[in-house]
């Protein structure tokens, strides 16, 4: 009679011996499995933590989005249609483009990093998945969707003040040129170094060829309407990133990886490549689990750059109801990816194919790949994970393009208008990239602010999700955004408190500051959200954005034909409009 150990035991043997048949490539070592010798590798923290995430996705989804209410409104994809950003798309290739946008080297190169804290990483990654970083991306995608489908810094604009508003435009676009250069950094040098096997070193001039065509494709992609480029090739790509992540899911069973769990015993010694005496114990007691980890993992959990990106799927949705797959399901498959990598390098570390080192998360993708999936299937793999980053930072820098015409009023009717934005942000990019690669410890630099950066651009959001819930007489459930907002405020505010990159203070006052500044801003967004509210209820309406008039009519003129909302519905291109009050215009029948 089999138990259910024994049977999973037997499972996973059946599956290395499968696995072995397609293993073809002589570079990868061969490390004893304890499979063979009838020993049980078991996962179970591993498995607890994917079934937090997907039963608590379906749960905790579906109440933030009986909270929202999507209703069955036009959506901007048909009421501002335009051909070039405005465009309605089918629900599936929303969702997929919205992953890929979202899903850079964060879920793979931060999980990586992030496992040396020990196995407690299987369990925070799923809970701040879904409690934190999908709610983000699910009310801020949402919120951009009811609001026009507009930008971020409009966002910001309509639910914040003016010096909140200025911060933030200079901040998001700071963090918008990080994003696309160290997303042309990592997936060229994994291009390079382990695809192609090349050096990767500044001085050769393959590595600039590789950076300059992954350059080309994202002015391509910055510069043409989302249909022509981006909605035609993200399938393809999506189809090596979903190869890459269910390849290396089920590697890690077929294979019998070796995974701790909680309570098992974090002190022993892991067989590294290195000195022998890394452990996972001294790397979290040591490691100041709390805020690196959290900053380290990034996007597995919580990206504040997912805010920058969901507005502009926001254009392209035909129904408010695709919304939850659209955004909070997408970011939950990130988790899971985030998961599957954690895992694998875990495996690698613990068969001794590895060092555990953080500085050694890029040559880490490679190992697991290979060892994994084989050579042919590895290289599938490593395809997958260059695809990540690329359709993150073009969909970036398309964000920068569409932030700054916006903010600065800027026409982007035409491919030559869009190309001369497009010209400076690039220019400033390659400025960044060429700093990084050719300074010792400029990408060390890049990554770390890049890396914070990232997680404080999220605090922005949760305050405007929860001053959109007052407002929308939704404030009993302001708790949701202000719950990961107050905790990342702690986070964000001590690293750059403790860091080199910082204010180099200790840690221990580095954590009051943190505390207090998480108890602030908890303060400050329940105050301003309440006056909010407040000025609604007193029809309080006088501010840059709405104005309250009493006439008869009012007539506007544009200097230029402007785009008209007539009732919520396009109504052509105008430089006069006039808007008349119609004594018994409007006629109800009960």
């Amino acid at each position: 009679m089999y138990t259910p150990q024994r049977l999973t035991c037997n499972l996973f043997t059946q599956c290395y011996n499968l696995s072995m048949i397609f293993r073809d490539d002589p570079d990868v070592p061969e490390r004893e499995n304890p499979l063979y010798k009838g020993e049980c590798v078991f996962v179970t923290t591993f498995i607890i933590g994917l079934v937090i995430l997907l039963g608590g996705a379906a749960l905790y989804g579906r109440f933030c989005e009986k909270v929202f209410g999507p209703d069955d409104r036009k959506t901007p994809a048909y009421t501002k249609e335009d051909g070039v950003d405005f465009v309605p798309m089918r629900g599936w290739k929303n969702s997929l483009i919205n992953l890929l946008n979202i899903a850079g080297t964060g879920p793979i190169l931060g999980p990586i990093q992030g496992i040396l804290f020990g196995p407690i990483a299987f369990l925070t990654i799923p809970i701040g998945n879904i409690i934190g970083g999908a709610m983000h991306d699910y009310f801020s995608g949402m919120i951009c969707l009811r609001d026009g489908g507009t930008q971020m810094p409009e966002m910001i604009r309509r639910y914040s003040t003016k010096g909140i508003y200025k911060f933030y435009n200079v901040f998001v676009c700071v963090m918008l040129l990080l994003v696309g250069a160290v997303f042309i950094y990592t997936p060229g040098d994994i291009a390079a170094t382990q695809v192609f096997n090349l050096s990767g070193k500044a001085n050769d001039p393959t590595t600039w060829i590789i950076y300059g065509v992954i350059f080309l494709y994202y002015l391509i992609a910055t510069v043409f309407p989302i249909d022509a480029i981006i909605g035609k090739i993200y399938p393809v790509f999506g189809g090596i990133l979903l190869f890459s992540a269910i390849g290396v899911f089920i590697g890690i069973f077929a294979n019998g990886m070796p995974l701790l769990n909680v309570w098992d015993d974090w002190s022993a010694p892991v067989l590294a490549l290195g000195d022998g005496t890394f452990t996972y114990a001294s790397y979290f007691e040591n490691g100041h689990f709390l805020p690196i980890f959290f900053v380290t993992v990034a996007c597995g959990i919580l990206s504040g750059f997912h805010s920058t990106q969901t507005a502009i799927i926001s254009r392209t949705m035909k129904s408010e109801r695709q919304g939850r797959n659209t955004f909070y399901n997408m970011m939950v498959l990130e988790g899971f990816i985030a998961m599957v990598w954690a895992a694998g390098a875990m495996g690698v570390y613990n068969l001794a194919l590895q060092e555990p080192n953080a500085g050694l998360a890029t040559g880490t993708v490679g190992v697991v790949c290979k060892y994994l999936l084989g050579h042919v299937g590895g290289i599938i793999a490593l395809l997958g994970v260059i695809v990540l980053p690329i359709t993150s930072g073009d969909t970036a820098l398309r964000a920068l393009r569409l932030s700054l015409s916006e903010t600065l009023h800027i026409d982007q009717s035409t491919n030559g208008k869009r190309i001369k934005l497009a010209v400076p942000i690039f220019a400033l990019v390659i400025a960044i990239l060429v700093f990084a690669k050719t300074n010792a410890d400029g990408f060390n630099i890049l990554w770390r602010y890049f890396a914070w950066a990232n997680q404080t651009l999220s605090l922005f959001a949760f305050l405007c999700i929860t001053a959109w819930m007052f407002e929308n007489g939704k404030g009993k459930w302001a708790w949701i955004p202000m719950i990961p907002g107050c905790f990342y405020t702690f986070i964000c505010v001590t690293y750059i408190a403790n860091a080199h990159i910082g204010f180099n203070i200790p840690w221990t006052p580095a954590y009051i500051i943190g505390v207090v500044c998480a108890i602030a801003y908890v303060v400050a967004c329940c105050m301003y959200g309440k006056k909010r509210a407040a000025k609604l209820l007193a029809r309080d309406f006088n501010n840059e954005l709405i104005h309250l008039l009493h006439a008869d009519s009012v007539t506007v003129h544009f200097p230029m034909p402007t785009k008209w909302t007539l009732d919520g519905e396009y109504g052509g291109e105008h430089t006069d409009v006039s808007v008349q009050v119609l004594a018994n215009a409007l006629h109800m029948v009960f």
